[in-house]
Formats: structure tokens, C-alpha cells, sequence
């Protein structure tokens, strides 16, 4: 039996640039960074933004266009519940919530995992809700060519619970739809898809 091994792969000359100014961040606010818990602290925060933010080195457009088929469906295709984790890049802290994604297909589907993993695609990255919510529309809508595409994301920022206003149990809805869906009657469909449990 094969022992477990852990691998990482990281930019080596940027986890050492970022690590000599995590360094001098943790001495400004009055630590040691010599202090036992803190000596590798540096290091760590730089592998994790720098994983926190990997979605630049991706391209979701390509991620979708990687798993098209021809298909002559044209009823609503809906992911929901697509967890994301974001930075908000006013204040570097995190966001995060779910996001529901649907579209109407106009001869072309895409792989189901494709969604989520675009979703994270934009998500890995320095954001605002708002400018999420349209980068996924777009990306399908250009990648597809759908009737119409719906993205609702519900978040939690950690820069209103955390500081400032401190509103723990505040939620942040947006939403952002093209085509069909732009119509009362499919909109309501697919809001009530996502807020109902299906048995």
C-alpha cells in the first residue's frame, strides 16, 4: 500500500516575493515574526492567495468549449447550489455562497461539470458580486449560443460581517439573465427550480 503524498505545485519566485511582504505586513501590526507560530506564516498566506486567486490562470471560455455536444434539447438545463468561494477585491476578504445557473440550449449542451467549474473559474479570482454574476452569464451565452441564459448568486461578504456594518446574517442576491429568460414566465420557472426542493 502506497503511503499518501501531498503535491503542490506553486510559483516558486512569486510565493518568495509575496512571503518577504507577508513578512513585513505581520511586523507592521506589531508581531514577531520570529515568534514559533508565525516563522512559516508568511509562506503559507502566499501559497494560499495564490491558490485563492488561480482562476487567472485559467480560461473558462475554453473550459466550456472543451465539452460541446450537438443536441436537439431546448427545455431549461438548470445547476444549482454551485458553491463558491471568492475575494472581494475592495477589501481582500472572502465571500461566499451558492450560485444557479441555467440555460435554454439552441443545438449545443455543455458537460454538466463544466458549470461549476467555470464558476470557479471566475470566482478564483479578486471580484465583485456583481461583475461574477454577469462573467458567467456572458461565458455561456458566448461559448453556446443559448435561447437564454439565468445566473443567480446568493452570497455572505465577510467585509459586512466581519467589519464595518457587521451584519452576520446578511445575505447579497444578484442576478443576471439574457434571452428567454429576460421573459416573466421563464424567469418565475426558474426561480421557483431554484428555491423549491425537488423530491
Amino acid at each position: 500500500m502506497k503511503s499518501y503524498e501531498k503535491i503542490e505545485i506553486y510559483d516558486t519566485e512569486l510565493i518568495e516575493s509575496m512571503s518577504k511582504n507577508y513578512k513585513t505586513i505581520i511586523e507592521n501590526l506589531g508581531e514577531d515574526i520570529n515568534r514559533e507560530g508565525l516563522q512559516k506564516t508568511p509562506e503559507r498566506v502566499a501559497k494560499a492567495m495564490q491558490y485563492l486567486t488561480h482562476g487567472y490562470d485559467l480560461n473558462p471560455l475554453e473550459i466550456l468549449k472543451s465539452a460541446l455536444f450537438t443536441e436537439n434539447h431546448q427545455q431549461m438545463i438548470v445547476v444549482k447550489d454551485i458553491e463558491i468561494y471568492s475575494m472581494c477585491e475592495h477589501h481582500m476578504l472572502p465571500f461566499f455562497g451558492k450560485a444557479h445557473v441555467a440555460y435554454i440550449p439552441n443545438g449545443k449542451i455543455v458537460g454538466l461539470s463544466k458549470i461549476p467549474r467555470i464558476v470557479d473559474a471566475f470566482a478564483r479570482r479578486m471580484q465583485v458580486q456583481e461583475r461574477l454574476t454577469d462573467e458567467i452569464k456572458n461565458c455561456i451565452q458566448e461559448a453556446l449560443s443559448p435561447l437564454g441564459v439565468a445566473v443567480v448568486i446568493e452570497a455572505q461578504h465577510m467585509c459586512m460581517q466581519m467589519r464595518g456594518i457587521q451584519k452576520q446574517n446578511s445575505f447579497t442576491t444578484t442576478s443576471s439573465f439574457t434571452g428567454a429568460f429576460e421573459r416573466d414566465k421563464t424567469r418565475k420557472e426558474f426561480i421557483s427550480l431554484i428555491s423549491n426542493k425537488l423530491s
